[in-house]
């Protein structure tokens, strides 16, 4: 560590996020750089004269904010450079803590015992071609058939040649920005979109556009205006209750950007993993440009999470590098989960498991109204989470980080956004993930930071 060392006389309330803006301060202010080893949590402890626990969770919050890499053996050090992206989602659930972060399906007893009635019809019922096969096209038309009919009740009419059978939606749409988006190549999409897709197109050599939007998603004119300017060769859109702010996009925007693809021949990828579980369903960007729009959804989100199963559709003009794409980086999606999904669907199970969560939804949303009665928040009454966008005066870092101090994990919004323009700062809080209770107590948990002043800045005595 340099000469620098935190002023323990201007310490505030909670000390240990104090404590991390003055050492976040102090590598902004090139005073700590890049590489520098820290003091080991007890000595910091016994220098300052602050307990062992502060000087910890000072370190974690320095962590997370991925100012500091802890290295096992070694120590903490100051870390500046890009690094590896974290999720929004907490990786693993921790002791008592309410976890609001990860964006999941409500799930009770009833969906193990789906998933272990699958596996016993499996059981009895595997295909020799899902054992035993190395082909797709051996072990797949059968499924295409079916995933036609589940896609037309997502408003698609598309032929069973032109679906592949995908490991879920992030597997598609991976396969999806391969096939019509080189590398070296632009993608636009929302300014606040999915949270894989900054470190996806980085790992694919994609440079990625984050476009302005309103109330209603993407504006067309922005959208115009990049294709324009440079050469952009597709767009991502999440236009059905999935994005971030939880937002329906009406039929005419939804117009309006195929009109303005069109204009330009770029392509459109579609990610639509609700599928039918939104009641008041508008045709897809899919239904509108047929032509040029590569489809995405799956059953993750709206049957049970285990189902791992994707649909991609894709138009005549992109079938064969979507195939072939999708070999070289899956071959071919697991087969045995995929006859539990076909099977679901042929016999209604899927469907059935839909339409409980939208029953289950419809009580969360109750539970969400009433907790945030006074804030300002966006959601959907088929959506699995709300959008909150913080109050004057708070930052997304130390609001989450209060959240977390009180016992509620909640996902940051910058872990959503793609562009600049007309940011503020918000959080993502699912509604799906825990028990009613706890989520009631998980909200009404936010709804007082939000609605109380930012933390009082009080003297340590």
């Amino acid at each position: 560590m340099t000469n620098w060392t935190p002023d323990t006389t201007i310490l505030r309330r909670p000390a240990y996020l104090s404590l991390a803006d003055q050492f976040a301060r102090a590598i902004q202010e090139g005073k700590l750089e890049d590489g520098v080893r820290l003091p080991t949590h007890r000595k910091l402890a016994d220098d300052l004269k602050l307990s062992v626990q502060t000087v910890s969770r000072a370190y974690d919050e320095l962590i997370r904010r991925g100012l500091i890499s802890g290295e096992v053996g070694r120590g903490s050090f100051v870390q500046t450079r890009p690094r590896e992206p974290q999720p929004p989602y907490l990786p693993e659930r921790l002791g008592e803590l309410i976890d609001l972060s990860i964006l999941k399906p409500v799930c009770e007893q009833l969906h193990l015992e789906k998933m272990r009635q699958g596996f016993a019809w499996l059981a009895e019922n595997l295909p020799a071609s899902s054992a035993l096969s190395f082909r797709p096209n051996m072990v797949f038309p059968r499924h295409r058939n079916v995933a036609a009919q589940w896609l037309s009740r997502c408003g698609l009419d598309v032929s069973p040649l032109n679906i592949s059978i995908t490991n879920g939606a992030t597997s598609a749409m991976t396969v999806a920005l391969m096939s019509v988006a080189p590398p070296g190549s632009t993608v636009a999409t929302e300014a606040i979109s999915h949270h894989t897709l900054v470190p996806l197109s980085t790992y694919l050599g994609i440079h990625l556009q984050g476009l302005p939007i309103d109330r209603d998603g993407m504006i067309p004119a922005a959208l115009d205006e990049a294709c324009r300017k440079g050469v952009v060769r597709a767009i991502f859109l999440q236009p059905s209750v999935i994005n971030p702010t939880a937002m329906l996009m009406s039929a005419e925007r939804r117009a309006a950007l195929a009109e303005v693809a069109r204009k330009h021949d770029i392509a459109i990828i579609e990610n639509d993993i609700l599928g039918p579980l939104v009641e008041e369903r508008l045709p897809p960007v899919a239904a509108l440009a047929p032509e040029r729009t590569l489809y995405v959804t799956s059953f993750t989100k709206i049957t049970v999470p285990g189902l791992r199963i994707g649909y991609l559709a894709a138009p005549d003009r992109y079938v064969a590098a979507v195939a072939n794409r999708h070999l070289v980086s899956n071959w071919m999606a697991t087969p045995s989960i995929a006859e539990i999904a076909t099977h679901w669907v042929s016999d209604g199970t899927a469907l059935e498991l839909v339409t409980w969560q939208r029953r289950a939804l419809a009580a969360r949303q109750a539970i969400l109204k009433e907790a945030f009665t006074h804030l300002t928040h966006r959601t959907h009454p088929q959506s699995l989470h709300v959008w909150l966008p913080l109050p004057e005066g708070h930052s997304e870092d130390a609001f989450v980080s209060q959240a977390r101090l009180r016992g509620v994990a909640i996902a940051p919004g910058a872990s959503f956004r793609t562009g600049d323009g007309g940011w503020h700062p918000a959080v993502r809080i699912s509604l799906g993930s825990t028990t009613e209770q706890e989520l009631k107590t998980g909200l009404g948990t936010v709804a007082s930071l939000a609605l109380g002043d930012p933390e009082a800045l009080l003297l340590v005595i």
